[in-house]
Protein backbone atom coordinates (compact mmCIF):
# COMPACT_ATOMS: atom_id res chain seq x y z
CA UNK A 1 0.00 0.00 0.00
CA UNK A 2 1.35 3.42 -0.97
CA UNK A 3 2.09 5.84 1.87
CA UNK A 4 2.83 9.54 1.77
CA UNK A 5 6.55 10.20 1.91
CA UNK A 6 7.25 12.44 4.89
CA UNK A 7 9.62 15.39 4.67
CA UNK A 8 12.22 13.65 6.87
CA UNK A 9 12.72 10.99 4.19
CA UNK A 10 13.15 13.68 1.56
CA UNK A 11 15.73 15.40 3.74
CA UNK A 12 17.54 12.07 4.20
CA UNK A 13 17.65 11.58 0.42
CA UNK A 14 19.08 15.05 -0.13
CA UNK A 15 21.55 14.51 2.70
CA UNK A 16 22.92 11.39 1.02
CA UNK A 17 23.18 13.11 -2.38
CA UNK A 18 24.80 16.26 -0.96
CA UNK A 19 27.31 14.19 1.05
CA UNK A 20 28.22 12.16 -2.03
CA UNK A 21 28.52 15.39 -4.02
CA UNK A 22 30.82 16.96 -1.42
CA UNK A 23 33.08 13.91 -1.31
CA UNK A 24 33.28 13.39 -5.08
CA UNK A 25 33.30 16.97 -6.40
CA UNK A 26 34.85 19.02 -3.61
CA UNK A 27 37.23 16.52 -2.01
CA UNK A 28 38.35 14.62 -5.12
CA UNK A 29 37.53 17.01 -7.98
CA UNK A 30 35.40 14.41 -9.76
CA UNK A 31 32.32 15.14 -11.89
CA UNK A 32 28.80 15.25 -10.38
CA UNK A 33 27.65 12.18 -12.36
CA UNK A 34 28.27 9.50 -9.72
CA UNK A 35 26.86 11.54 -6.78
CA UNK A 36 23.69 12.12 -8.81
CA UNK A 37 23.43 8.37 -9.44
CA UNK A 38 23.82 7.80 -5.67
CA UNK A 39 21.05 10.34 -5.05
CA UNK A 40 18.82 8.63 -7.63
CA UNK A 41 19.35 5.20 -6.06
CA UNK A 42 18.56 6.59 -2.60
CA UNK A 43 15.40 8.30 -3.87
CA UNK A 44 14.30 5.06 -5.57
CA UNK A 45 14.86 3.01 -2.39
CA UNK A 46 12.87 5.50 -0.28
CA UNK A 47 10.05 5.49 -2.84
CA UNK A 48 9.93 1.68 -3.00
CA UNK A 49 9.92 1.50 0.80
CA UNK A 50 6.73 3.60 0.80
CA UNK A 51 4.75 1.13 -1.26
CA UNK A 52 5.49 2.19 -4.84
CA UNK A 53 6.30 -0.50 -7.39
CA UNK A 54 9.51 -0.52 -9.42
CA UNK A 55 7.53 -0.03 -12.63
CA UNK A 56 6.16 3.23 -11.17
CA UNK A 57 9.63 4.38 -10.14
CA UNK A 58 10.87 3.72 -13.66
CA UNK A 59 7.96 5.75 -15.04
CA UNK A 60 8.91 8.65 -12.74
CA UNK A 61 12.47 8.58 -14.11
CA UNK A 62 11.23 8.47 -17.71
CA UNK A 63 8.93 11.44 -17.06
CA UNK A 64 11.86 13.38 -15.64
CA UNK A 65 14.01 12.62 -18.68
CA UNK A 66 11.14 13.55 -20.99
CA UNK A 67 11.05 17.04 -19.45
CA UNK A 68 14.69 17.52 -20.43
CA UNK A 69 14.46 16.18 -23.99
CA UNK A 70 14.05 19.63 -25.63
CA UNK A 71 17.11 20.83 -23.68
CA UNK A 72 19.09 17.73 -24.69
CA UNK A 73 18.30 18.28 -28.38
CA UNK A 74 19.40 21.92 -28.14
CA UNK A 75 22.60 20.95 -26.29
CA UNK A 76 23.52 18.56 -29.12
CA UNK A 77 22.68 21.17 -31.77
CA UNK A 78 24.83 23.73 -29.96
CA UNK A 79 27.74 21.28 -30.21
CA UNK A 80 27.19 21.12 -33.97
CA UNK A 81 26.79 24.92 -34.12
CA UNK A 82 30.04 25.72 -32.32
CA UNK A 83 31.95 23.23 -34.47
CA UNK A 84 30.42 24.54 -37.72
CA UNK A 85 30.90 28.19 -36.82
CA UNK A 86 34.50 27.70 -35.70
CA UNK A 87 35.29 25.73 -38.86
CA UNK A 88 33.42 28.23 -41.04
CA UNK A 89 35.41 31.16 -39.69
CA UNK A 90 32.37 32.80 -38.07
CA UNK A 91 33.82 32.70 -34.55
CA UNK A 92 37.23 33.85 -35.80
CA UNK A 93 35.57 36.84 -37.50
CA UNK A 94 33.65 37.77 -34.35
CA UNK A 95 36.81 37.59 -32.24
CA UNK A 96 38.89 39.48 -34.82
CA UNK A 97 36.56 42.47 -35.04
CA UNK A 98 35.86 42.34 -31.32
CA UNK A 99 39.57 42.77 -30.62
CA UNK A 100 39.70 45.58 -33.16
CA UNK A 101 36.71 47.53 -31.87
CA UNK A 102 36.24 46.89 -28.12
CA UNK A 103 38.41 48.45 -25.41
CA UNK A 104 39.51 46.05 -22.62
CA UNK A 105 38.37 48.58 -20.00
CA UNK A 106 34.81 48.56 -21.35
CA UNK A 107 34.69 44.96 -22.54
CA UNK A 108 32.77 43.50 -19.58
CA UNK A 109 30.12 46.21 -19.66
CA UNK A 110 29.86 45.89 -23.44
CA UNK A 111 29.33 42.13 -23.33
CA UNK A 112 26.65 42.46 -20.61
CA UNK A 113 24.71 45.02 -22.67
CA UNK A 114 25.15 43.12 -25.94
CA UNK A 115 23.98 39.81 -24.43
CA UNK A 116 21.04 41.58 -22.75
CA UNK A 117 19.91 43.13 -26.04
CA UNK A 118 20.23 39.91 -28.04
CA UNK A 119 18.53 37.80 -25.37
CA UNK A 120 15.73 40.35 -24.99
CA UNK A 121 15.17 40.21 -28.76
CA UNK A 122 15.16 36.42 -29.09
CA UNK A 123 13.94 35.38 -25.62
CA UNK A 124 16.63 32.75 -25.11
CA UNK A 125 19.63 32.91 -22.79
CA UNK A 126 20.94 29.62 -24.19
CA UNK A 127 20.94 30.80 -27.82
CA UNK A 128 22.57 34.07 -26.74
CA UNK A 129 25.34 32.29 -24.84
CA UNK A 130 25.90 29.85 -27.71
CA UNK A 131 26.42 32.71 -30.19
CA UNK A 132 27.44 36.04 -28.64
CA UNK A 133 28.71 34.31 -25.50
CA UNK A 134 31.13 32.00 -27.31
CA UNK A 135 32.57 34.93 -29.28
CA UNK A 136 32.74 37.04 -26.11
CA UNK A 137 34.78 34.36 -24.37
CA UNK A 138 37.24 34.35 -27.25
CA UNK A 139 37.59 38.13 -27.34
CA UNK A 140 37.96 38.48 -23.57
CA UNK A 141 40.47 35.66 -23.20
CA UNK A 142 42.55 37.18 -26.02
CA UNK A 143 42.61 40.40 -23.99
CA UNK A 144 43.84 38.56 -20.91
CA UNK A 145 40.57 38.88 -18.95
CA UNK A 146 39.83 35.88 -16.64
CA UNK A 147 37.41 33.33 -18.08
CA UNK A 148 35.21 33.28 -14.97
CA UNK A 149 34.73 37.05 -15.13
CA UNK A 150 33.79 36.96 -18.82
CA UNK A 151 31.34 34.09 -18.26
CA UNK A 152 29.72 36.01 -15.39
CA UNK A 153 29.20 39.03 -17.65
CA UNK A 154 27.75 36.86 -20.44
CA UNK A 155 25.38 35.10 -18.02
CA UNK A 156 24.24 38.34 -16.36
CA UNK A 157 23.34 39.91 -19.70
CA UNK A 158 21.81 36.78 -21.21
CA UNK A 159 19.57 36.11 -18.21
CA UNK A 160 18.41 39.71 -18.00
CA UNK A 161 17.09 39.51 -21.55
CA UNK A 162 15.68 36.01 -21.09
CA UNK A 163 13.80 37.06 -17.94
CA UNK A 164 12.34 40.25 -19.43
CA UNK A 165 11.51 39.04 -22.94
CA UNK A 166 7.87 38.24 -23.86
CA UNK A 167 9.33 35.56 -26.15
CA UNK A 168 11.01 33.70 -23.27
CA UNK A 169 9.59 30.28 -22.36
CA UNK A 170 10.26 30.71 -18.62
CA UNK A 171 8.63 34.16 -18.63
CA UNK A 172 5.51 32.77 -20.28
CA UNK A 173 5.57 29.73 -17.99
CA UNK A 174 5.69 31.77 -14.77
CA UNK A 175 2.90 34.07 -15.97
CA UNK A 176 0.72 31.22 -17.25
CA UNK A 177 1.01 29.00 -14.17
CA UNK A 178 0.00 31.82 -11.83
CA UNK A 179 -2.76 33.23 -14.05
CA UNK A 180 -0.95 36.54 -14.49
CA UNK A 181 -1.17 38.70 -17.60
CA UNK A 182 2.17 38.32 -19.41
CA UNK A 183 2.93 42.02 -19.72
CA UNK A 184 1.80 42.75 -16.15
CA UNK A 185 4.26 40.06 -15.09
CA UNK A 186 7.10 41.64 -17.12
CA UNK A 187 6.34 45.15 -15.83
CA UNK A 188 6.33 43.87 -12.24
CA UNK A 189 9.76 42.26 -12.76
CA UNK A 190 11.23 45.62 -13.75
CA UNK A 191 11.30 46.60 -10.07
CA UNK A 192 13.82 43.88 -9.21
CA UNK A 193 15.56 43.12 -12.50
CA UNK A 194 16.50 46.63 -13.65
CA UNK A 195 18.23 47.51 -10.33
CA UNK A 196 19.98 44.14 -10.60
CA UNK A 197 21.25 45.05 -14.08
CA UNK A 198 22.42 48.49 -12.92
CA UNK A 199 24.33 46.94 -10.01
CA UNK A 200 25.88 44.43 -12.41
CA UNK A 201 27.02 47.17 -14.80
CA UNK A 202 28.53 49.19 -11.94
CA UNK A 203 30.45 46.16 -10.63
CA UNK A 204 31.67 45.15 -14.09
CA UNK A 205 32.64 48.78 -14.71
CA UNK A 206 34.81 48.70 -11.59
CA UNK A 207 36.28 45.32 -12.52
CA UNK A 208 36.94 46.55 -16.05
CA UNK A 209 39.20 49.34 -14.79
CA UNK A 210 41.73 46.66 -13.83
CA UNK A 211 42.22 45.97 -17.54
CA UNK A 212 42.58 49.59 -18.72
CA UNK A 213 46.34 49.14 -18.89
CA UNK A 214 46.13 46.37 -21.50
CA UNK A 215 47.82 47.47 -24.71
CA UNK A 216 45.79 46.42 -27.72
CA UNK A 217 48.99 46.67 -29.75
CA UNK A 218 50.81 44.27 -27.45
CA UNK A 219 52.69 41.36 -28.99
CA UNK A 220 50.21 38.71 -27.76
CA UNK A 221 47.16 40.45 -29.25
CA UNK A 222 48.99 41.35 -32.45
CA UNK A 223 50.11 37.73 -32.78
CA UNK A 224 46.55 36.49 -32.15
CA UNK A 225 45.17 38.76 -34.87
CA UNK A 226 47.88 37.62 -37.28
CA UNK A 227 47.20 33.93 -36.57
CA UNK A 228 43.47 34.48 -37.12
CA UNK A 229 44.13 36.09 -40.50
CA UNK A 230 46.58 33.36 -41.51
CA UNK A 231 44.34 30.50 -40.43
CA UNK A 232 40.90 31.75 -41.45
CA UNK A 233 39.39 33.92 -44.12
CA UNK A 234 38.01 36.81 -42.05
CA UNK A 235 35.24 39.02 -43.43
CA UNK A 236 32.33 41.03 -42.02
CA UNK A 237 30.09 39.09 -44.44
CA UNK A 238 30.54 35.98 -42.29
CA UNK A 239 28.72 37.78 -39.47
CA UNK A 240 25.51 37.41 -41.47
CA UNK A 241 25.26 33.82 -40.20
CA UNK A 242 24.89 34.60 -36.45
CA UNK A 243 22.86 37.72 -37.25
CA UNK A 244 20.55 35.61 -39.40
CA UNK A 245 20.02 33.07 -36.59
CA UNK A 246 19.28 35.83 -34.08
CA UNK A 247 16.81 37.49 -36.48
CA UNK A 248 15.06 34.17 -37.15
CA UNK A 249 14.57 33.47 -33.45
CA UNK A 250 13.41 37.07 -32.90
CA UNK A 251 10.86 36.49 -35.67
CA UNK A 252 9.53 33.52 -33.64
CA UNK A 253 11.21 30.81 -35.68
CA UNK A 254 11.68 27.97 -33.13
CA UNK A 255 15.21 27.59 -31.75
CA UNK A 256 15.83 24.12 -33.20
CA UNK A 257 15.20 24.89 -36.91
CA UNK A 258 17.01 28.25 -36.51
CA UNK A 259 20.09 26.48 -35.13
CA UNK A 260 19.94 23.84 -37.86
CA UNK A 261 19.99 26.57 -40.53
CA UNK A 262 22.97 28.18 -38.76
CA UNK A 263 24.77 24.80 -38.72
CA UNK A 264 24.18 24.27 -42.46
CA UNK A 265 25.59 27.70 -43.34
CA UNK A 266 28.59 27.22 -41.05
CA UNK A 267 29.29 23.85 -42.67
CA UNK A 268 29.05 25.34 -46.17
CA UNK A 269 31.36 28.21 -45.21
CA UNK A 270 33.99 25.76 -43.96
CA UNK A 271 33.93 23.85 -47.26
CA UNK A 272 33.65 26.81 -49.65
CA UNK A 273 35.04 29.98 -48.05
CA UNK A 274 37.60 28.45 -45.67
CA UNK A 275 38.71 25.81 -48.19
CA UNK A 276 38.26 22.82 -45.87
CA UNK A 277 37.60 19.34 -47.22
CA UNK A 278 34.19 17.72 -46.94
CA UNK A 279 35.72 15.04 -44.70
CA UNK A 280 37.23 17.60 -42.32
CA UNK A 281 33.97 19.56 -42.18
CA UNK A 282 32.01 16.41 -41.30
CA UNK A 283 34.61 15.44 -38.69
CA UNK A 284 34.32 18.93 -37.20
CA UNK A 285 30.58 18.46 -36.70
CA UNK A 286 31.14 15.14 -34.96
CA UNK A 287 34.41 15.58 -33.05
CA UNK A 288 34.90 19.36 -32.98
CA UNK A 289 37.36 21.66 -34.73
CA UNK A 290 41.06 20.88 -34.44
CA UNK A 291 43.67 23.60 -34.93
CA UNK A 292 47.44 23.36 -34.49
CA UNK A 293 48.64 26.88 -35.17
CA UNK A 294 51.52 26.84 -32.70
CA UNK A 295 49.87 29.67 -30.72
CA UNK A 296 48.68 28.15 -27.44
CA UNK A 297 45.95 30.74 -26.81
CA UNK A 298 44.47 30.53 -30.31
CA UNK A 299 44.54 26.72 -30.26
CA UNK A 300 42.71 26.73 -26.91
CA UNK A 301 40.08 29.10 -28.27
CA UNK A 302 39.35 27.13 -31.42
CA UNK A 303 39.77 23.48 -30.46
CA UNK A 304 36.16 23.05 -29.43
CA UNK A 305 32.65 22.19 -30.55
CA UNK A 306 31.22 19.03 -32.10
CA UNK A 307 28.65 16.51 -30.96
CA UNK A 308 31.16 14.38 -29.03
CA UNK A 309 32.07 17.34 -26.83
CA UNK A 310 28.46 17.57 -25.65
CA UNK A 311 27.99 13.92 -24.65
CA UNK A 312 29.29 14.51 -21.11
CA UNK A 313 26.70 17.27 -20.80
CA UNK A 314 23.92 15.09 -22.18
CA UNK A 315 24.73 12.20 -19.83
CA UNK A 316 24.71 14.48 -16.78
CA UNK A 317 21.39 15.97 -17.85
CA UNK A 318 19.81 12.52 -18.20
CA UNK A 319 21.07 11.36 -14.79
CA UNK A 320 20.02 14.60 -13.08
CA UNK A 321 16.53 14.36 -14.53
CA UNK A 322 16.06 10.77 -13.35
CA UNK A 323 16.77 12.03 -9.84
CA UNK A 324 14.47 15.02 -10.32
CA UNK A 325 11.72 12.84 -11.80
CA UNK A 326 11.54 10.59 -8.72
CA UNK A 327 11.52 13.60 -6.37
CA UNK A 328 8.73 15.32 -8.30
CA UNK A 329 6.39 12.46 -9.13
CA UNK A 330 6.73 10.50 -5.87
CA UNK A 331 5.59 13.54 -3.89
CA UNK A 332 8.92 13.85 -2.03
CA UNK A 333 9.48 17.42 -3.14
CA UNK A 334 5.90 18.41 -2.36
CA UNK A 335 6.18 17.12 1.22
CA UNK A 336 9.24 19.26 1.86
CA UNK A 337 7.83 22.44 0.33
CA UNK A 338 4.70 22.01 2.44
CA UNK A 339 6.93 22.09 5.51
CA UNK A 340 8.58 25.27 4.24
CA UNK A 341 5.12 26.87 3.93
CA UNK A 342 4.59 26.47 7.68
CA UNK A 343 7.20 29.18 8.31
CA UNK A 344 5.62 31.69 5.90
CA UNK A 345 3.83 33.86 8.47
CA UNK A 346 4.33 37.25 6.78
CA UNK A 347 4.58 38.63 3.26
CA UNK A 348 8.34 38.83 3.64
CA UNK A 349 8.68 35.25 4.80
CA UNK A 350 6.23 34.06 2.13
CA UNK A 351 8.27 35.58 -0.72
CA UNK A 352 11.49 34.38 0.92
CA UNK A 353 10.03 30.86 1.20
CA UNK A 354 9.01 30.96 -2.46
CA UNK A 355 12.48 31.97 -3.60
CA UNK A 356 14.11 29.44 -1.27
CA UNK A 357 11.84 26.69 -2.64
CA UNK A 358 12.79 27.65 -6.21
CA UNK A 359 16.51 27.58 -5.39
CA UNK A 360 16.12 24.28 -3.56
CA UNK A 361 14.25 22.76 -6.51
CA UNK A 362 16.93 23.98 -8.90
CA UNK A 363 19.57 22.25 -6.79
CA UNK A 364 17.69 18.99 -6.35
CA UNK A 365 15.56 18.47 -9.45
CA UNK A 366 18.25 19.91 -11.75
CA UNK A 367 15.82 21.58 -14.13
CA UNK A 368 14.87 25.24 -14.35
CA UNK A 369 11.31 24.52 -15.47
CA UNK A 370 10.58 22.31 -12.44
CA UNK A 371 11.81 25.13 -10.17
CA UNK A 372 8.97 27.26 -11.55
CA UNK A 373 6.29 24.59 -11.95
CA UNK A 374 6.43 22.90 -8.52
CA UNK A 375 6.60 26.03 -6.30
CA UNK A 376 3.84 27.67 -8.36
CA UNK A 377 1.54 24.78 -7.45
CA UNK A 378 2.52 24.88 -3.80
CA UNK A 379 2.35 28.64 -3.17
CA UNK A 380 -0.51 29.92 -5.34
CA UNK A 381 -3.16 29.42 -2.62
CA UNK A 382 -0.95 30.98 0.08
CA UNK A 383 -0.61 34.20 -1.96
CA UNK A 384 -4.34 34.21 -2.70
CA UNK A 385 -5.23 33.71 0.99
CA UNK A 386 -2.98 36.60 1.95
CA UNK A 387 -4.66 38.88 -0.62
CA UNK A 388 -1.48 39.24 -2.70
CA UNK A 389 -1.74 39.73 -6.46
CA UNK A 390 -0.56 36.75 -8.52
CA UNK A 391 2.17 38.86 -10.15
CA UNK A 392 4.00 38.88 -6.81
CA UNK A 393 4.22 35.10 -7.04
CA UNK A 394 5.13 35.05 -10.73
CA UNK A 395 7.97 37.52 -10.08
CA UNK A 396 9.25 35.52 -7.10
CA UNK A 397 9.23 32.35 -9.22
CA UNK A 398 11.44 33.99 -11.84
CA UNK A 399 13.69 35.76 -9.33
CA UNK A 400 14.28 32.49 -7.48
CA UNK A 401 13.87 29.91 -10.24
CA UNK A 402 14.98 31.30 -13.60
CA UNK A 403 18.05 33.12 -12.30
CA UNK A 404 19.52 30.68 -9.76
CA UNK A 405 19.54 27.65 -12.06
CA UNK A 406 23.03 28.66 -13.22
CA UNK A 407 24.61 28.12 -9.79
CA UNK A 408 24.30 24.32 -9.76
CA UNK A 409 26.81 22.43 -11.94
CA UNK A 410 24.36 19.52 -12.31
CA UNK A 411 21.35 21.67 -13.25
CA UNK A 412 20.65 21.64 -17.00
CA UNK A 413 21.54 25.35 -17.16
CA UNK A 414 24.83 24.92 -15.28
CA UNK A 415 25.69 21.92 -17.44
CA UNK A 416 24.90 23.83 -20.64
CA UNK A 417 27.01 26.84 -19.61
CA UNK A 418 30.01 24.65 -18.79
CA UNK A 419 29.70 22.87 -22.14
CA UNK A 420 29.25 26.12 -24.08
CA UNK A 421 31.51 28.64 -22.32
CA UNK A 422 33.98 26.17 -20.78
CA UNK A 423 33.69 27.60 -17.26
CA UNK A 424 32.22 25.69 -14.29
CA UNK A 425 29.53 27.06 -11.97
CA UNK A 426 31.97 27.09 -9.06
CA UNK A 427 34.22 29.47 -11.02
CA UNK A 428 31.72 31.92 -12.54
CA UNK A 429 29.27 32.03 -9.59
CA UNK A 430 30.84 35.12 -7.90
CA UNK A 431 30.63 37.01 -11.21
CA UNK A 432 27.05 36.07 -12.22
CA UNK A 433 26.09 39.23 -10.39
CA UNK A 434 22.59 39.79 -11.75
CA UNK A 435 21.65 36.20 -10.92
CA UNK A 436 22.33 36.45 -7.19
CA UNK A 437 21.57 40.15 -6.67
CA UNK A 438 17.99 40.05 -8.01
CA UNK A 439 16.73 37.39 -5.53
CA UNK A 440 18.21 39.45 -2.67
CA UNK A 441 16.48 42.60 -3.92
CA UNK A 442 13.21 40.67 -4.22
CA UNK A 443 13.42 39.49 -0.59
CA UNK A 444 14.26 42.98 0.68
CA UNK A 445 11.26 44.44 -1.17
CA UNK A 446 8.98 41.82 0.39
CA UNK A 447 10.04 42.67 3.94
CA UNK A 448 9.82 46.45 3.51
CA UNK A 449 6.60 46.22 1.48
CA UNK A 450 7.94 47.97 -1.62
CA UNK A 451 6.54 46.89 -5.04
CA UNK A 452 4.22 44.37 -3.37
CA UNK A 453 0.77 44.58 -4.95
CA UNK A 454 -2.40 43.61 -3.10
CA UNK A 455 -5.52 42.31 -4.84
CA UNK A 456 -8.49 44.64 -5.14
CA UNK A 457 -11.80 43.56 -3.49
CA UNK A 458 -13.10 42.65 -6.94
CA UNK A 459 -10.04 40.48 -7.62
CA UNK A 460 -10.39 38.78 -4.22
CA UNK A 461 -14.04 37.98 -4.97
CA UNK A 462 -13.10 36.60 -8.40
CA UNK A 463 -10.32 34.48 -6.87
CA UNK A 464 -12.74 33.00 -4.31
CA UNK A 465 -15.23 32.23 -7.06
CA UNK A 466 -12.59 30.37 -9.08
CA UNK A 467 -11.45 28.48 -6.00
CA UNK A 468 -15.02 27.35 -5.31
CA UNK A 469 -15.41 26.22 -8.93
CA UNK A 470 -12.17 24.25 -8.73
CA UNK A 471 -13.27 22.53 -5.51
CA UNK A 472 -16.58 21.51 -7.12
CA UNK A 473 -14.75 20.04 -10.13
CA UNK A 474 -12.38 17.98 -7.97
CA UNK A 475 -13.33 14.29 -7.90
CA UNK A 476 -14.59 12.86 -4.65
CA UNK A 477 -12.30 10.24 -3.14
CA UNK A 478 -14.24 7.24 -1.84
Amino acid sequence: MKREIKARWTILTFGVMITAMAIAVIAYGSSPHVPLVVGTITAAIVTLAHGFKWREVEEMMYKGIKLALPAIVIIMLVGFTIGAWVGGGVVATMIYYGLKLISPEWFLITIVILCAIVSLAIGSSWSTMATVGVAGMGIGLSMGIPAAMIAGAVISGAYFGDKMSPLSDTTNLAAGLTGTNLFDHIKHMLFTTVPGLIISLVVFGILGRKFAHIDMNSESITTTLAVLQDTFYVSPWLLLVPIGVIVMVAKKVPAIPALIIGIIFGFLLQVTVQGGSMQFALTTLQEGFVLESGNQLVDKLFNQGGLDGMMNTVSMTVIAMTFGGILEYSGMLKSLIQQILRFAKSTGSLVTSTIAACIFTNGTCSEQYISIVVPSRMFVKAYRDRGLHSKNLSRALEDGGTLTSVFFPWNTCGVFIFATLGVSAFEYAPYAILNFVVPIISIIYAYVGFAIVKMTPEEIAEAKRKEEEESVLEPTVV
